[in-house]
């Protein structure tokens, strides 16, 4: 919740862990070093601010800070002097210069999308507890060699740059589970060959009657509409998705929508109907089947403390019987765009629809990349990294179903199947097609979409 200066000022916020402040603050206001016994996370965005007090460190128990939205040029130095400082986001402001001395060093997640940076400093492989790096809509043409000794980095977000590739020993990074990096010099081609090869219908704008808004992301806004179809269809329900056009923290809506096009049909995606055409303020657009409301989202984001794993409600659990169909599903949906040469790039249980009894459909197609299939080392390195992303949403619904004394022998399939996912020996992962094998035989092969997995 948002206070006011007034409050800081007149005393009324003694105590207090976090405080939120927007208010067109041009400079650092001093009162709130009076909250230096306390204050762990402060949210500084949207404001006019451009520089941080150099005695910053007196918020000695400072763990978060927020300052998005702000004319920030520089990331501030004194933000490495911040002993208990693990996140960082100065997400779409003016940045173009990142000093290493301005890496904290318990720095855990760092935030810098929508910004101009033309380089990271190589003081950031020093970074050892680093699990999530956000960068995308910025200038970097090369990564530090140095990232390459963040072990623990999770989650990469590299679209929308001016990189020339991606180093070789990005994709050996042990931990690394999920990637973005369309939007980049090198992947231009990929993206265009996606869209030019995979056709799909146009539905006019003026054919949908849009009712009311079923939800809002950072790339779009989706709205329950009507086809206005002259035939047997006529005000056949559907979802319609409006992009925004900016920048993302995961990458470019444009790439989205692509993605969602390449991937085409499969029964644990959601099916694409067309693409809108002649919106009147030149909006960007898809047409999808309308989803049954029943089915909700598997399990919420990530938070503040988690950083890169889900969060799922206390009382969340699963049948096995769901678990199984759950992580059948999501292997063969990888298994099909990857044979699109897509990868999903955020495969959580948060971007899952769950309709009860294993019923699933993955979605949200904002971090996805383009690749060439041809290229085969290329195609398993990106595979068995998603992999460990499928592996962390194996392990979490394992960890919520309580396991029959007679399915011990399926549980202890399923361990070792996780366990081989999330190996930090990233060669000897299985790919989605022997995941979805081994599946295949723990549920009877008896899912509509087996046969598609051969092809891959």
């Amino acid at each position: 919740m948002t206070t006011t200066l007034e409050q800081l000022r007149a005393g009324q916020l003694a105590g207090t862990r976090r405080l939120k402040l927007a208010c067109g603050l041009s400079e650092f206001p001093r009162e709130i070093f009076d909250l230096a016994d306390t204050l762990e996370i402060l949210d500084l965005s949207g404001n006019a601010l451009s520089t941080l007090p150099d005695d910053l460190p007196r918020l000695s128990k400072l763990r978060i800070i927020f300052a998005s939205d702000n004319p920030f040029t520089e990331l501030p130095e004194v933000l490495g002097q911040c002993s208990q400082l693990s996140m960082v986001g100065f997400k779409a402001n003016r940045i173009r210069k990142v000093s290493g001395q301005s890496l904290p060093p318990l720095l855990r997640w760092l935030i810098l999308t929508d910004n101009e940076i033309e380089a990271l400093p190589p003081e950031i492989g020093a970074c050892a507890q680093l699990q999530k790096l956000m960068v995308a809509g910025n200038r970097l043409r090369t990564l530090p060699e140095e990232l390459a000794a963040c072990s623990r980095l999770e989650l990469l977000r590299l679209a929308a740059n001016q990189l020339g590739g991606l180093p070789e020993w990005l994709l050996r990074l042990p931990r690394l589970s999920w990637l973005a990096f369309t939007g980049n010099p090198f992947s231009e081609a990929w993206e265009t060959a996606a869209l030019t090869h995979t056709p799909i219908a146009d539905i006019r704008w003026d054919a949908l009657k849009l009712e009311q808004q079923l939800g809002e992301g950072a790339s779009g806004v989706i709205y329950r509409a009507a086809l206005l179809a002259r035939d047997e269809h006529a005000g056949r329900p559907v979802a319609v998705k409006l992009f925004k056009g900016a920048v993302t923290s995961d990458g470019l809506p444009d790439c989205e929508m692509a993605a969602c096009i390449r991937a085409g049909d499969h029964p644990h995606l959601i099916p694409v109907v067309g693409k809108v055409k002649d919106h009147p303020a030149g909006a960007h657009g898809l047409v999808m089947e309308l989803i049954d409301p029943q089915f909700t989202n598997l399990a919420g984001p990530p938070s503040l403390a988690s950083c890169t794993r889900d969060v799922y409600g206390a009382d969340t659990r699963f049948e096995p019987a769901s678990v199984l169909r759950i992580a059948y599903g999501m292997a063969s949906a990888a298994c099909h765009l990857h044979r699109q040469g897509v990868m999903h790039g955020d495969l959580y249980a948060h971007n899952i629809l769950h309709g009860g009894q294993g019923r699933a459909l993955l979605g949200d197609f904002g971090a996805a990349s383009f690749y060439v299939t041809d290229d085969q080392d290329f195609r398993s390195a990106l595979q068995r990294l998603e992999v460990r992303a499928y592996g962390c949403l194996l392990e979490e619904l394992i960890d919520r179903c309580d396991w029959p004394t007679a399915d011990a022998d399926m549980a202890a399939r399923l361990v070792a199947l996780k366990e081989a996912c999330l190996s930090e020996d990233i060669g000897s992962r299985p790919l989605f097609d022997e995941i979805a094998s081994v599946l295949s035989q723990l549920t009877g092969a008896g899912d509509r979409d087996s046969a598609a997995l051969a092809a891959v």
